[in-house]
């Protein structure tokens, strides 16, 4: 076999696996259609809004934290095996739901916990299974396209669970038409065992010693640390602190103001409300590719700049409309369309910079450790932003909150470009 032969071998296994790590993750994305999920809860089951907002609200703490010792997991015995396993979990905790019935102990158990834990695994191990295969010029573009499919999963998702809702809907003991939320549930998990079963075959692992050898390592030198560092190491270095307190911001502002757009999306759009969901999720996914291609043109912290500044103007315009009336659709499109932009550039940008700055060797516990500032963000600033609607009666205070976080953050993002890669103190 010659040398060219052998390269485009090499590549088109790399690009094999993208495409599988990335169809998994529409299946793990789950968590972004149980808003459709939950309208399929009969009144006659008596739950209230928070008993309904409750398994959300835990696999989005589960699927955060996870990250970390599944991270840690897949540094040892590697990211198939850890994808396998989060797939597994995703599925049975949907599957757990639907057998449960009514019970909330089975959803905030199930669909909460189990199925969280199934997609943090899943997601830590995703990026550095397609990221082997490619040099450093690619990486921002390679994670784009793997985390796209967590974005775009409610463009396919959300219909579906819609179109199962009716399809099992049932009339009960009094004469009550039901959605068919339980074997709803129960589909989606043997659904999502049997996407990652059929995908999780096509991944392949570099063998030990593997260098892409596709474009010279010289024009990125200055862009990337040669040095792996462990979690202790990373946490050290100042730059790690300012990434978290970014990816903090720019999860903030993208988990805040998704469910007002939304909102907005259903005062102009009526019927066609629906359309903000999609146009949101491609925006999402979009975002996350754009910024992937752009970051390793430009470089991640300039990127990050550009985002962190274009979302604060977004959140500016949001502002304004929340104060007349809301604007035309098209106008609520386009602002929904920009919030997902910029909220799924961060799920690139920052498990690139991640690699770029500390190395693949301890990427799992690595990013995981950084994906804590997501789960952070998710825990801390709901809360935050309905304490100020309480205290002052009004949203503006939350308005101009996320503002000043996003001016802070693009002044960061600059101070990080200035400072360039950690270097591993050798003293």
């Amino acid at each position: 076999m010659n040398s060219t032969t052998h390269l485009t071998i090499t590549i088109s296994r790399g690009w094999l696996t993208t495409f599988a790590t990335s169809t998994i993750g529409v299946a793990l994305g789950i968590l972004y259609v149980w808003s459709v999920i939950k309208s399929g809860i009969p009144d006659a089951w008596g739950w209230s809004n928070a008993d309904k907002a409750l398994p959300y609200s835990i696999m989005t703490i589960a699927f955060s934290f996870t990250m970390v010792p599944a991270g840690r997991l897949q540094d040892i015995i590697g990211p198939r095996r850890v994808i396998l396993l989060g797939g597994f979990l995703t599925g049975l905790g949907c599957i757990i739901s639907g057998l449960g019935g009514d019970s909330k102990l089975a959803y905030v158990v199930g669909f909460g916990l189990v199925t969280g834990i199934g997609v943090g695994c899943g997601y830590c191990a995703l990026a550095p299974s397609a990221m082997r295969w490619f040099p450093p010029q690619k990486t921002g573009f390679i994670v784009g396209i793997v985390v796209a499919g967590i974005g775009l999963s409610p463009v396919f998702l959300a219909p579906l669970s819609a179109w199962s809702l009716n399809f099992f809907q049932f009339v009960n003991d009094v004469g009550v038409v039901e959605k068919g939320i339980s074997n709803t549930i129960i589909s989606l998990g043997f659904g999502i065992w049997a996407v990652v079963a059929l995908c999780v075959g096509l991944i392949q692992i570099p063998p030990v010693g593997y260098t892409p050898g596709l474009y010279s390592m010289a024009s990125t030198a200055r862009h990337t640390s040669d040095t792996s560092m462990t979690w202790r190491q990373m946490v050290s270095t100042s730059q790690f602190w300012l990434m978290f307190f970014m990816f903090f911001a720019g999860s903030a502002t993208g988990l805040i103001f998704i469910s007002v757009a939304t909102d907005l999306g259903k005062n102009a759009l009526g019927s066609w409300a629906f359309l903000a969901v999609i146009v949101l999720s491609l925006g999402n996914s979009g975002g996350r590719i754009l910024a992937g291609i752009l970051s390793d043109k430009i470089g991640r912290q300039l990127t990050m700049f550009c985002e962190f500044a274009c979302q604060g103007l977004v959140v500016c315009l949001l502002f304004w409309l929340s104060k007349h009336g809301g604007g035309s659709w098209f106008v609520v499109l386009f602002v929904v369309f920009m919030i997902g932009l910029n909220y799924g550039s961060n799920h690139a940008l920052f498990p690139a910079t991640c690699k770029d700055f500390y190395g693949l060797e301890h990427f799992g516990v690595n990013f995981g450790l950084l994906f804590c500032a997501f789960g952070t963000a998710g825990l801390v600033m709901p809360w935050l932003n309905g304490f100020l609607q309480d205290v002052t009666g009004k949203p503006d205070t939350s308005y101009i909150l996320i503002i000043a976080m996003m001016a802070v953050a693009s002044v960061l993002a600059l101070v990080s470009r200035k400072l360039g890669p950690p270097e591993l103190n050798k003293s």
